[in-house]
């Protein structure tokens, strides 16, 4: 493929994909540190936006923790209610290549059980 005068490959096209996959995970986490400054910066109350700028070296980092500790308690659930294996499933199901791949493997064990 050729797109403005630069010869692509489908290797190159998937692997740079790849590439920006897994940056877009660490984009999330910078993205999440900077939803608790915003929460905190646009507190609007007189008295606690007074507080949290008295204590900015205190109460940003307990934020920060209780976020953190929100996260793990929500991956938690998560793990535990199997959401996100059941969304790979969903995800694996629809993928034709893994299907073929399941297909070949069913057709493997029925024929090794035969022979047995």
């Amino acid at each position: 493929m050729k797109i403005i005068g630069i010869q692509f490959n489908k290797r190159t096209m998937v692997r740079w994909k790849i590439y920006i996959d897994r940056a877009r995970m660490y984009m999330g986490y910078i993205s999440f540190i900077m939803i608790a400054f915003m929460f905190l910066n646009d507190l609007k109350d007189a008295s606690i936006r007074q507080f949290l700028d008295e204590n900015k070296w205190i109460t940003y980092p307990i934020v920060m923790v209780l976020f953190l500790i929100f996260s793990l308690i929500l991956g938690r659930m998560d793990t535990k209610l199997g959401v996100r294996k059941e969304e790979m499933r969903n995800t694996s199901t629809e993928n034709p290549v893994l299907m073929d791949i399941l297909e070949t493997v069913k057709g493997i064990e029925k024929s090794q059980t035969k022979k047995s």
